[in-house]
């Protein structure tokens, strides 16, 4: 079975539950941006979580298909649509050999999940088959679909009927503003007492700079840092470090201004202030967040940031038990 890509959308990759293990050589984890809803649609067709699905930003692909097949579309409000007629997010339902799959226009979210099942079967490339697109690593020859190509489906592991849906209180919403909850940084000290304050106060806003590498952060008040002697490597401006490695989910604020938070496909160093670290368990919401969104950091404590992963667990726990 395959999958020809008519129009490939904004910029639709591969993507899986992602590589860990590499960052310390520079290999960033890649994977989808939101892992809940990219699980969903998995668990939906019968795949395993964590096989390989279309990733799909703003804008959906159109695809033709030779097969049967059962596809279900999670994550953002992107309408599917067979042959024209809209099909239900968060549903699976079956596309016929020779049928279009195609996109309405985006309603709410940024990213939208497409799995198919059998998933997509493009090569293993450090344990996954993620895109990193900066490294020109994995997913389909390491870059965002294109017209023209052609992409395989593994075989279907199990049979499932068309119609199974994720219930609505599973579905994870983004609330207004949008709370990320962060862990203070092993920096925070360089920070005055009122800086600190203000950073978890002030109201930011999604900046038009938001990838899979960062999403940048606009409209709060500028940090100001405690007075030091630069320590040597550091540069000039006080918001500089010697260099140092950064965790995903970090909270870069070159010149004190603009928060920067780390996504999938980050580097994994460099000299910048790091004011705390977004706690996993929100990760998937910065996924979903489009410019201009408000948006509030909320500081939290290591028994805090364990119990939200806990939570988040029981959460998928759950999600896997409805649809099993």
């Amino acid at each position: 079975m395959a999958i020809e890509v008519l129009k490939p959308g904004l910029a639709t990759t591969v993507q899986d539950l992602g590589r860990p293990g590499y960052y310390h050589l520079g290999i960033p984890v890649s994977g989808g941006m939101d892992t809940y809803a990219l699980t969903a649609a998995n668990l939906l067709v019968g795949n395993d979580a964590g096989d390989a699905v279309l990733e799909a930003v703003f804008m959906g692909p159109e695809l033709k298909f030779d097969t049967d097949a059962l596809v279900a579309v999670t994550g953002a409000e992107l309408p599917p649509k067979v042959d024209g007629v809209v099909q239900p997010t968060w549903t699976a339902f079956t596309v016929k050999a020779g049928q279009t799959l195609s996109f309405d226009f985006l309603k709410a979210g940024a990213r939208g999940y497409i799995a198919v099942a059998g998933g997509i079967d493009v090569p293993v490339v450090l344990g996954s088959r993620s895109t990193y697109a900066l490294g020109a690593l994995g997913g389909h020859e390491g870059r965002p679909l294109k017209v023209g190509d052609t992409l395989p489906v593994g075989a279907v592991k199990r049979t499932v009927a068309a119609g199974r849906t994720v219930a609505a209180d599973l579905r994870r919403g983004l609330g207004n503003p949008v709370v990320l909850r962060a862990l203070p940084g092993l920096y925070w000290h360089r920070l005055t007492e009122a800086a600190g304050k203000g950073f978890f106060e002030d109201t930011w806003k999604v900046a038009p700079e938001a990838d899979r590498i960062a999403y940048r952060f606009r409209g709060g008040r500028p940090l100001q840092f405690v007075e030091r002697e630069q320590p040597f490597g550091a540069g000039s401006d006080p918001s500089n470090v010697v260099d140092c490695p950064y965790p995903y989910g970090s909270i870069q604020v070159p010149g004190g201004t603009e928060p920067i938070v780390l996504h999938r496909d980050a580097v994994s160093g460099g000299g910048y202030f790091m004011v705390g670290t977004v706690i996993s368990a929100d990760m998937d919401l910065i996924g979903q967040m489009q410019p201009n969104l408000p948006v509030r950091f909320e500081a939290i404590d290591m028994a805090g940031a364990l119990a939200a992963r806990h939570d988040r667990a029981a959460l998928l726990a759950r999600l896997a038990e409805s649809l099993a």
